[in-house]
């Protein structure tokens, strides 16, 4: 494995990607949950498993955009004292052997009460390629996206099923590395099926930025990761169906299910 200097960028990931005509897998865990030393296994578990990027979530107390299962999570890592600092350690960790691309989930107040240049300082060194900060809106996106791209570092914006087609437009021309495109209205966790109109999202999308675009929100089988991937999505984001697993038995227990799963999904979209 190579070390973090040598890291692709997510946008150079999603390049490689398509060059090969395929679609990338995000899996999404919760950092702390069920302790630190598991997430810095999952991490190498998923790596290995057909993880293209892994979205690593940072506990926080008031997770708006996050459904139960994965709320429960960021709540028993808290309990745990998990902070941001111990976040960054596991990532610094993995880093002197995983090449995969690490994406934080992380809420807006974290980084506005650090400081936003002392926090990009932070997660640049700890080896971060990218940040995902569901509560931040488009009018103020900028504070964060312009360090945030002099430093490197890629930060992707949320598309919802309601966001109107100009939003949509203003939205995927900020949003770096990638679009998120959220397939359902409300929070995260996992269902039967996954919204009819994502399709639809997908092709209006596709059609106003060449950027590569995720779905996420929701996808919890195989089954539906190869149909959000033929829809034409570039990368599939499933996060409660992992958290959920990797939280169920031993930590030993819950490693084997994420990496029988992380490589089931990747043979779907393959």
């Amino acid at each position: 494995m190579i070390g973090v200097k040598n890291v692709n960028s997510v946008a150079d990931c999603f390049k490689s990607l398509r060059t090969n005509n395929q679609c990338a897998l995000i899996p999404f865990i919760t950092a702390g949950d069920p302790d630190l030393e598991t997430t810095t296994k999952a991490l190498k578990v998923l790596a290995q498993n057909g993880a293209d990027i892994i979205e690593l979530g940072v506990p926080y107390s008031d997770p708006l955009a996050d459904g139960p299962t994965i709320q429960a999570a960021a709540t028993r890592a808290l309990r745990r004292k998990v902070k941001l600092e111990d976040v960054l350690q596991v990532v610094k960790e993995v880093r002197k052997e995983l090449d995969t691309p690490i994406v934080l989930f992380t809420y807006y107040n974290p980084i506005f009460y650090r400081g936003i240049k002392s926090f990009l300082t932070e997660v640049k060194q700890a080896g971060v390629q990218g940040l995902v900060v569901p509560d931040l809106p488009l009018e103020e996106a900028s504070t964060l996206l312009e360090p945030a791209k002099d430093m490197g570092i890629e930060v992707t914006l949320l598309v919802a099923p309601t966001t109107p087609i100009e939003r949509i437009k203003a939205i995927a021309t900020q949003s770096q590395g990638f679009i998120y495109l959220v397939s359902v209205t409300g929070v995260t966790g996992m269902r039967s099926q996954v919204a009819s109109r994502v399709e639809e999202l997908l092709s209006e999308l596709h059609s106003n930025t060449d950027k590569p675009i995720g779905v996420g929100f929701g996808i919890a089988s195989p089954e539906q990761a190869k149909q959000v991937k033929d829809w034409g999505a570039d990368a599939v984001i499933v996060g409660s169906a992992f958290v959920k697993r990797l939280a169920e038995g031993t930590p030993e227990e819950g490693l084997e299910a994420i990496a029988k799963f992380c490589h089931s999904l990747k043979q779907a979209i393959v």
